[in-house]
C-alpha cells in the first residue's frame, strides 16, 4: 500500500503532465474554515433535510424556517476565513496549472483566498435576489433588516448554536414561527438567497460554458466533494466520455470513484498544502 508521500508525488506528476486543470471543489475544502460538510465519509446526509426550492417558493412556513436559521447561521459564514486548502489552491493557480476552478461552495472563500478565475456553480450566499424583478441585495444589508424586524432573534439561546452547511443553524420552532420574512423593496416580490436550492437546477448557459471549458482542459481534478449531486457529477461523466483523465482528493467515498485514474483519500488542507510544496520544489 502506498504511503501519503507517494500519493502526493503521483498527484504532483499528474498535474505536471496535465497542466491545464479543470478543478471542482466542494464542502470538504471549506471544512477547515469552520463550515460543516453535508455528508459523512460514505456519502450519507448529516443533519436536517435541506430546504427545497418548491417549498421555499410555495410555503411561507418554509421561508420562515429558512430565514430564521439563516439569520443565526450567516455570521459563521460571513466571518469565515480561507484555510490552508484555499490558499494552497490559489498558489497552484498562480503557478499556471489551472484552466478553471468550479466550486459547489457558496461561501466565496476561494475569492477571499485570491483566486482569479472562479465559477460559483451553485451561486453565492453573500447575495439575495428578488425572484420577481431580479433585484440583487447584499446579504449583510438583509441581515440588518432581519435584525430590525425580528428583535426576538437576538434573545439568548439556551445552548450554543449548532451550525450547518451554507449558513444554516439550529433554531427553536417557537422562534421560527415568530419570524418576519423579507420582501423586495422595489416590487415587494419574493426574496431568496442567490443560490441553487435542492430541487432547482443550474442555469443551462452556465452548464454549457463549463462543458466547453472542460473540453479545453487537459484533466479534471475533484477536491473535497462526494459528487452526490448531479450538477457536479455530470462533469466527471463528460470527462470520462471524452477520455479526459480524472484525479480526486477527498476524505471518503464519492459517486465517481470508478472513474478516477488517481485518488488521494485524505484531508483537503493537508493534501493540498503538501501538493503545493511538491509542485514548487
Amino acid at each position: 500500500m502506498k504511503d501519503t508521500s507517494t500519493f502526493i508525488s503521483d498527484l504532483s506528476e499528474f498535474i505536471k503532465t496535465n497542466p491545464e486543470l479543470f478543478v471542482i471543489t466542494g464542502a470538504g475544502v471549506s471544512h477547515g474554515s469552520g463550515i460543516p460538510t453535508y455528508r459523512d465519509d460514505i456519502g450519507n446526509w448529516k443533519g436536517n433535510s435541506p430546504i427545497q426550492h418548491a417549498d421555499f417558493v410555495k410555503k411561507e412556513s418554509s421561508r420562515k424556517r429558512y430565514w430564521a436559521r439563516s439569520f443565526s447561521g450567516w455570521p459563521n459564514v460571513s466571518s469565515a476565513k480561507p484555510n490552508s486548502a484555499h490558499l494552497a489552491l490559489a498558489d497552484i493557480e498562480s503557478m499556471g496549472y489551472l484552466k478553471a476552478l468550479v466550486t459547489q461552495n457558496v461561501d466565496r472563500l476561494h475569492q477571499k483566498a485570491g483566486h482569479q478565475n472562479v465559477i460559483d456553480l451553485h451561486g453565492r450566499l453573500d447575495q439575495v435576489i428578488c425572484m420577481d424583478c431580479g433585484n440583487l441585495i447584499c446579504r449583510e444589508e438583509l441581515q440588518e433588516w432581519l435584525c430590525k424586524k425580528n428583535p426576538h432573534m437576538l434573545e439568548k439561546e439556551d445552548t450554543r448554536l449548532a451550525f450547518g452547511p451554507d449558513g444554516d443553524a439550529e433554531v427553536r420552532d417557537e422562534i421560527i414561527q415568530r419570524m418576519k420574512v423579507p420582501s423586495c423593496s422595489s416590487c415587494f416580490g419574493l426574496l431568496k438567497p442567490n443560490v441553487v436550492f435542492y430541487g432547482s437546477t443550474v442555469k443551462k448557459e452556465i452548464v454549457y460554458h463549463l462543458s466547453d471549458l472542460l473540453l479545453q482542459a487537459k484533466a479534471l481534478l475533484v477536491i473535497g466533494t462526494s459528487l452526490m449531486v448531479y450538477s457536479s457529477f455530470r462533469f466527471c461523466k463528460q470527462a470520462n466520455e471524452n477520455c479526459i483523465p480524472i484525479a480526486c482528493i477527498n476524505q471518503g467515498a464519492t459517486r465517481a470513484d470508478k472513474l478516477f485514474s488517481l485518488k488521494v483519500d485524505g484531508d483537503c488542507s493537508e493534501v493540498l498544502s503538501k501538493l503545493r510544496n511538491s509542485l514548487i520544489s
